[in-house]
This record gives C-alpha cells, structure tokens and sequence, in this order.
C-alpha cells in the first residue's frame, strides 16, 4: 500500500502542512474504510522525519456528499475547545472514472447500470484498490488554516462575539469540505466548479438571520416558525449540481443530438472561452432565447465542451414533477413558483439564494422571455430575476454582474406542432412523465443542424451606473432595469445565426399560396442574401445560393411536411403544405428582425408619397409615418428610441439610394415612390403582412362591439379565429399564419395600451374605428410594394 501511497503523491505532489508545535489536525473527509486507509497510508508516508506522531491528530468528518452536507463530530469540537492554535488540513480521497479518448467522465452507461464512477461504493473501491488502478483515485489536500484563522473569518461572517463558540464547529466542518472541493477542482477540472453546503452557507449568514428577524417582525409571526418556512422554501429551491450527473447530462446530450440533430453543434468556440474567462473575475447570466425545451441541453453541451462549468438554471416548478425533476435538481437546475407576489419570506429566500450564487461567481442561466416563444420571434422581457440581480450589485454583494445574451436556432424543431396547435386555439399540455417520455422518443426523428450565437456581455455596473442612483421600485421594473433588458434583448437579436430553413420559409411564405420552382426562389432569395452579406449579419446559410443547397432544405421541410412538392409537370414546384403556414412563419419569424427597419422604411416612404401635397415638410412626415408604424408595433420588436431609431432608418433608405434625401424633400410623389422601387429586396410583404393582419381581425372585432360592453378577451380571441377564417375564404385578407391566437394577444396588448378595452373609455367608437383604418392603410401599401416584387420576379425569370 505504501508504494501506491507513493505513486499517487508523486502524481498530484499534495503538500504536507506546515505547522510548528501546536501540532496538525487532518479533518479527514471519508466515507468508508478503504477511504479512511488511503488517507492513512498517505499520512504516514508523507509524515515528515522530524514531525513527532504525537503532534498530529485526525479527525473525521462526518459527510453526506450525495445531499451535500457536512456534520461535526464531538472530537473536533473538543480540539477546538482545547485553546490552543492548532494547524487544521482537509484530507479526502478523489475517485476518477476510468480514462476513455484521453478523458476522464462518467458516461451514460454508468447512469443505466446505476454505478457512479466519481463515487464508488465500498466494494467497488475496495476491488479498485486490490487491482492496484491507482489512477483511479487521488489523496485531495487542501490548504491548511490555523484556527484562529477560521475564528476570524466565522466572527466576521455570523457576527458572533469575542469567545462564543456556538456554531464555529460547524463552520470549520464546512470549510474544510470547501477547501476540499476548490483543491478537488485543481485534479478533475474547472468544469466541475459546483456548490457544496449551500443550504448551510446560507442560512448561518448574518444578512439572512437578520433577514428572517425583521421579516418575522414585519409579519408578526414568530422568528422560529419564520426560519423553518425559509429553510423549506430554500430546500425546494436551490440546486445540487452533482459531478457525476453533469458528465451524464453531457453524455445524454450527446445521444439526443445524434438522433434528431447534427452531432456538431455550429458555435463560436473561441468567443465561449473568452466569455467563460470573464467569468473568473465577475460571475456571468447566461440569458438564451428559448424556442424548445432541450434548449438547456444545448447551451449545457457547448459549455461542457469548451470546460466551463455548467450553470445554475432558473426553471418552473411545473418541471420538478418525479423522477424527472431530481434528476434535474442534481444537473443543476433550481426550481421557481409561478407566482409568490404575495408570499414575502419565499421572495427573501429567492432573492438570498440568486445572491450567494453571484457572491460565489457561479454562473446563471435563465429565460428572460420567461417562456418558449410560440411564434418564432423573441416575447417581451420578464424582468422578476434580473431585478434579483440587479438589487445583489446595488447592495454591494458583487462588484459586477455580465450578462450574456445567447442566441440559440435550429433548422426545425418539434415542438413547432404544438405551437400551431395553442395559436389555433389549443390549451398548452401539462408537463408530465408521459409527456417527457413522448418528447424524447419523438427525437428520434431528424430535425437538422443547431446553431448557436454569443452576444457581448453587458455589464451591469455599465449599464446602471453609480449603485446609490439606482432607482427601485415595488411596482415593476424600473426604467434603468427596462434598458439593460433592451440591451439584452438586442444581443440576442444581434447574435441569432440566419439559416437556410429560416430564409426558405420566407420566401415560399412571400408567394400568397402560390407553388414556386427551384429557380423562382433561387431568384426570391437573392436579393436579401446579397442584404446579409452588406450587412456581415450571422448566418449558416452557406449552399443556400444553389439549387442543391435549396432543393437539400426543401427536402428536410417535406420530411416534416411543412412544404409538400407537385413533381408531375414540366418542373418541381414547392409551396407550404396544407396547415403548415404557421409552422413555416415560425421558422420565418427567428429572422425577421435583420429586415424590420427596411420594411418600416419602405411603407413609411409610400405614406409620405401619399400625403406630401397636403405637408409642408415631407422629411418630417416621413418620420412621423415611420414612427407611427413603429408604434403600431411596438409590442412586436424590439425598437431603439425615436431619435436613433430615425437615424437608423435614415442610412438604410441610403443605402438603398443614395440621393433619396434630396428625392423626398423635393415632393415629388412619383419619384418619392420610385426610391421604394430602388429596394433590394423588398420587404415589407413578407416581414409585416401577417401581424398588420393579424391586429387588422382584433381592431374589426372590437369596432364591431357594442361601446358599453365589457370585453371578455378570451372570448375576442376565439372571435378572431373565426373572424380570420371567414377573411381568409373572402380574401380580405392573404396570409394563413395571420389567423393566430400568438398574434392576437400582442394586438390586444396594443388595444389595451392605447385605452380601446376598457367600456367607458372616451371616444371609443371613434377610437377603435380609427385603428381599423390606419392598419387597412398599412396594408394597402404593402399590396403596392407586393405589386413591385410580383413585377420585378416576372422580369428576372422572362
């Protein structure tokens, strides 16, 4: 055993303490007796010639690193009594799985055959043992503390008086399982950077004891009963992250991608390293966009790949049902309530728990949509754990706090079918284990590539400024939090990967039902191909520009059926399938955003060419026009403020035409019309239509309800299902994917801003007609542009 001793000390050199004549005290941390020989066997090699055995002392640690806690044994708190100041050094053993590709993880095999490499039974170290696979463990030791030391750091930390022991026990156990986990790292990596003790951590700290005080006052319950409820809110929040399980998900990860997706996830390595860098100095929010549930698989895959450690993800208890949600807890997933505006000591905790995670620089990850985007397109912010953030900087908890907006698209996705479903009108399904059962295997079949955008970290300190000028606000999010959302919100915008089904989709979309060959969209693609390529905008459409690149994505549509072919003819034409609109408007609407600012342009040019007899500033009318559109929709994109939103608009008209300044103020309508035509592409047809029609069937249902009735808005939007479908046989209006229960919700959130809901609001009538006008006058000038394209594709095909 002492030549293995010898073996693993040359391996890892593990440090003896150094001590003077106080004597050492091993807090040894072992499970079994084989564990408790190795650190044995360690020791008495390592001792020292000159070290008296009598100066040294170990002491057990009482461990359950499956729960993550740590006990105290009468021995160490007799030691501790003793009064003098003795040199305390953590001693454990680390079990390694076996290496495999040059790399040591557990696997999924380990997780079905129910053994966990990391953590061996007794038996099963004790045959590693007897093999003599020394490489299979190592002697963890860590950096040793007098225990004055750890007295000092406890009192600062508990606020305890000047020789009050109650406590520091428990607190030195603690320290040493810490200690042991920072050198534990140094062996197995930096992926592996996970909480331990978190419970205990958090709950023997000051702030949150003088945090339960007060709340117990404020509510005039009782301190004790106080504490227990957050110590149960606390237990079915926080996460477990297990080594063990993080190998697992990886390797799970691996297995779901290989069925449904490209085994090779397309992201920027060196960009997701440099960010993980960052992380060491400041703790990071990694904040994705979220358009299917194994999102996090996904960020978790590239993060393990690059060595980051995974991070702590915000999820709805709807998720936590069994088995599935302890297996997730332990992945490193915490679970949140739905709603608990009411509940103040569950919001305390919450709020005490994102903190410690910033103060320790764990990293975070979470939806700031707050839910899967049902059409494609990013939702509005939610801003409940941001301003959790926000209020840890503003306290002086962290120095700083990156937040990193993550873009995450996919070729096709299944949950694409229940998104169609609910816009029709379908109640979302529970969660369940049937139901993750069912998702799983339904990923046998293939969906494409995945693709991955890393925005720049925005910096909260930047973004908010000075802590004391933070505003704060019990009613909602306050202005400064509203920008820093923007900011990320726009990141993600920025940084979403452009694909070949994305631009596809949009332009079989653009057609109006009609059937179009290889060569039609060929031709349909070029323009806004040769528009991403001027504006170096991300993309992973690379073959898309050929007849094999497109024939290969109409291929995998009609796998799924959302483009069906008619090959009986002269030529194959193609066209969305019988249903498939909103599934295709789906994949459209992750792109969108790159060509809203054109379009806005293009309508707001026609507007102004309508009305510039009646101005004396056509300039300004356009930008009144252009404004007016952008408020239309403005619970739709994403909008930066009026001045740089003009400025914006500005240099996309001139990029288009150069002179279109000199054009417009000129006042001439025929050559103010004649800059649209300069547009390449054009786009308002295939950006716009669908929401300005969408919002068209709202404003006609509310025009046509009587002025003194209240609206039930459940029962408008199933009116305006039935309304779009009777336009849709009538032709007033054109595009399928405009009938969506999705789209209506923003156009009733416009009606609600702009006062038409509420019964008694003045002017009513006149009101809500007025808002049916003006999306009828936007819908006439995308007919004209429409008119453009139709002329422009007959010429180039001819």
């Amino acid at each position: 055993m002492i030549d293995t001793a010898q073996r693993v000390t040359a391996e890892i050199e593990p440090s003896w303490p150094v001590a003077d004549a106080t004597g050492i005290v091993f807090l040894v941390e072992a499970e079994t007796p084989v564990e408790r020989r190795l650190l044995r066997d360690w020791i008495t090699h390592n001792r020292p010639l000159d070290r008296d055995p009598d100066t040294i002392t170990t002491i057990d640690i009482p461990t359950d690193r499956a729960e993550g806690r740590t006990a105290v044994s009468t021995a160490l708190e007799t030691r501790l009594a003793a009064g003098d100041d003795p040199v305390l050094a953590p001693l454990r053993v680390a079990w390694l799985p076996a290496e495999r590709n040059g790399e040591r993880s557990a696997r999924l095999a380990d997780l079905l055959t129910f053994r966990n490499p990391r953590d061996p039974g007794s038996l099963w170290q004790r045959w590693l043992t007897l093999k003599g696979d020394s490489d299979r463990w190592r002697v963890i030791a860590a950096e040793p503390a007098r225990a004055s030391e750890l007295m000092q750091r406890w009192r600062e930390k508990v606020g305890a008086n000047a020789g009050h022991l109650a406590g520091f026990p428990q607190f030195v156990a603690r320290q040493a399982t810490l200690a042991l986990e920072r050198a534990e790292r140094q062996v197995i990596g930096g992926r592996y950077k996970v909480p331990r003790l978190v419970r205990e951590e958090i709950t023997e700290r000051l702030a949150f004891r003088t945090g339960i005080a007060r709340l117990a006052t404020e509510l005039g319950r009782a301190g004790p009963d106080v504490l227990a409820e957050a110590e149960a809110d606390l237990r079915e929040i926080a996460a477990g992250h297990s080594p063990y399980l993080i190998d697992v998900s990886a390797d799970l990860g691996r297995l779901v991608f290989s069925k449904a997706y490209d085994r090779e996830i397309e992201y920027d390595r060196d960009k997701l390293v440099r960010i993980g860098r960052l992380g060491q100095q400041h703790p990071l929010v990694f904040l994705p966009s979220h358009r299917t549930y194994i999102d996090t698989l996904v960020l978790r895959q590239v993060m393990h790949e690059c060595g980051l450690p995974p991070n702590h993800v915000a999820s709805g208890i709807n998720l936590s049902f069994f088995p599935l949600g302890p297996v997730l807890r332990q992945g490193g997933m915490f679970f949140i309530r739905r709603s608990f505006k009411d509940d103040e000591v569950y919001k305390f905790v919450l709020r005490e728990y994102i903190a410690y995670l910033l103060e320790k620089r764990f990293s975070l990850e979470w939806y700031i949509e707050g839910g899967r985007s049902r059409s494609g397109k990013l939702l509005p912010a939610r801003y409940g754990l941001l301003s959790y953030v926000a209020e840890a900087w503003r306290e002086g908890r962290v120095e700083d706090v990156l937040l990193v907006p993550v873009s995450i698209s996919y070729d096709q996705i299944q949950d694409v079918s229940a998104y169609t479903a609910e816009a029709h009108g379908a109640a979302k399904k529970p969660e369940s284990v049937e139901f993750a059962v069912k998702y799983l295997r339904d990923l046998r079949e293939r969906f494409g590539a995945i693709s991955m955008g890393f925005g720049d970290p925005v910096s909260l300190r930047d973004a908010l400024g000075p802590p004391e000028l933070l505003a704060v606000s019990e009613d909602g999010p306050t202005l400064d939090l509203q920008k820093v959302a923007f900011q990320v919100m726009v990141g993600i915008n920025d940084a979403t990967p452009i694909t070949p089904t994305s631009l596809v989709t949009l332009a079989l979309l653009a057609t109006g039902g009609r059937a179009m060959s290889v060569p039609e969209i060929l031709v349909a693609l070029d323009d806004f191909l040769n528009y991403i390529s001027r504006h170096d905008l991300p993309a992973t459409a690379e073959g898309i520009d050929t007849p094999r690149g497109v024939v290969a994505t109409l291929d995998a549509l009609m796998h799924h059926d959302v483009v069906e072919c008619f090959s009986e003819g002269a030529e194959a034409v193609y066209r969305i399938g019988p249903d498939q609109h909103l599934t295709a408007a789906y994949y459209r609407n992750t792109i969108i955003h790159f060509f809203v600012r054109g379009a806005i342009a293009e309508l707001a040019l026609l507007a102004t060419a309508e009305h510039v007899d009646e101005v004396k500033d056509p300039l300004a009318e356009l930008w009144d026009a252009a404004t007016a559109l952008r408020d239309l929709l403005k619970f739709e994109f994403y909008f930066t403020r009026r001045e740089q939103f003009v400025d914006l608009l500005a240099r996309e008209i001139g990029m288009h035409c150069p002179d279109w300044e000199e054009v417009v103020a000129g006042g001439d309508p025929s050559r103010i019309r004649a800059v649209v035509r300069e547009f390449r592409p054009l786009m308002s047809p295939t950006v716009l239509r669908s929401f300005l029609e969408a919002y068209l069937l709202v404003a006609d249902e509310l025009a046509s309800a009587a002025p003194g009735r209240s609206i039930d808005e459940s029962e408008l939007l199933a009116s305006c299902l039935s309304l779009g479908t009777q336009y849709l046989l009538q032709r007033r209006i054109r595009n399928t994917e405009s009938n969506s229960r999705v789209l209506f919700e923003n156009a009733l959130r416009l009606a609600r801003n702009r006062d038409l809901l509420d019964p008694g609001a003045p002017d009513l009538v006149e009101r809500r007609r007025l808002l049916a006008e003006e999306i009828r006058a936007w819908l006439r000038r995308i007919d004209g542009v429409d008119a453009i394209v139709a002329t422009r594709l007959a010429g180039l095909l001819d």
